[in-house]
């Protein structure tokens, strides 16, 4: 039972370490501007990629259709729609509207005005989007909707954020905000490791031949072929090392002497998808997702400091030594003197 009781100790510290509210600043913040940045990139197609039958690129009907196939409470951009018709308004009217509303969270975001509500709203208009449009959807939208989940339901607001200064609200559980840093830590690992572990499987990312697909393919052939004939040996050694580092992220990125090059790694792999293959929104959500969840408080090498504001455990909750009452001290030391009185005795 000892034991037990120890391991479960463990693991309530490991789940509830005490953490500062910097990383989820971080978070916040960069959530808030990919929210900016994935408006803006739809601006000129919102209308076009999420129209009804016959207006847009494709139907949005149809991606409706196959959603509700998975669930029928899923959100979609035809709710908003439908209620927009029985208050009077038409489909393009409810679409501009939608898209103004998710420029606006993500400006609160960034800002850190009406945190929680402002996730919750972005998060619910970019579910919607992300689902009307499924065919056209991929990973930063998978990403995005988990990073967006997460923080609408973390401890907000930060100390960095206008909320705090406006409403004067009280600091958090430092315990608390271990345990939502914690969650996001371990759902990174999962991800990393079985996609790791799904291209060691095959053999494309052995010989290279997945990475010069991936890179051949319109859109995303922003390197010239000719370059990439050049450098067609280093094709294999790139797949490889991206294997190696996804399948070891769950390990070496726990270690404090490899973690700060381990994230180096993953955040250089990340930078070179979105500048090589154009493919900026999934660049920079997982850039920021890997900062929050392991960037803040990490130690630099040859530096003493940490880099971020990240401060150990007893800095929140420092021991205080318990002051027993006087009946309880008299007979602590009662009981102590007879414990000395019975050595003595025995020594003699």
């Amino acid at each position: 039972m000892t034991l037990l009781r120890r391991r479960w100790q463990e693991l309530f510290e490991f789940l509830f370490s005490p953490e500062t509210d910097t990383w989820l600043a971080v978070f916040r913040t960069g959530m808030g501007l990919q929210v900016l940045v994935y408006a803006l990139f739809l601006r000129s197609d919102w209308h076009y990629l999420f129209a009804a039958t016959g207006k847009g690129l494709v139907s949005r009907e149809l991606g409706e259709a196959m959603a509700s196939f998975d669930s029928p409470l899923i959100p979609k951009l035809g709710w908003l729609v439908f209620l927009g018709w029985h208050i009077g308004l038409g489909e393009e009217t409810v679409l501009s509207v939608a898209w103004a509303c998710l420029l606006c969270m993500g400006c609160c975001l960034v800002l850190g005005i009406l945190c929680r509500p402002a996730a919750i709203i972005a998060w619910f208009l970019h579910l919607c989007a992300a689902e009307s449009g499924g065919l056209l959807a991929y990973g930063a939208d998978n990403f995005m909707t988990m990073a967006l989940f997460y923080l609408m339901l973390s401890p907000l607001p930060d100390r960095y954020s206008l909320d705090r200064w406006l409403v004067k609200t009280k600091l958090r559980d430092p315990r608390l905000l271990g345990f939502w840093r914690r969650v996001l830590q371990i759902h990174l690992c999962f991800v990393y490791f079985f996609g790791g572990l799904a291209k060691f499987l095959g053999s494309g990312w052995w010989d290279g031949s997945n990475l010069w697909r991936s890179l051949i393919r319109p859109p995303f052939n922003l390197i010239s072929p000719d370059i990439l004939v050049r450098f067609k040996y280093a094709l294999p050694v790139l797949g490889i090392s991206i294997c190696l580092i996804e399948v070891g992220y769950p390990v070496f990125i726990w270690m404090k002497k490899t973690r700060f090059f381990w994230l180096v790694c993953i955040l250089a792999m990340h930078a070179a998808i979105g500048l090589t293959m154009g493919m900026y929104l999934f660049a920079l959500v997982m850039i920021v997702l890997n900062l929050a969840a392991f960037g803040v408080g990490i130690s630099v090498p040859f530096i003493r400091h940490p880099a971020g504001s990240t401060q150990d455990s007893t800095q929140f909750f420092p021991k205080e030594t318990p002051t027993l009452p006087v009946t309880a001290r008299t007979a602590q030391k009662t009981d102590s003197g007879k414990f000395l009185e019975k050595n003595q005795r025995r020594n003699k």
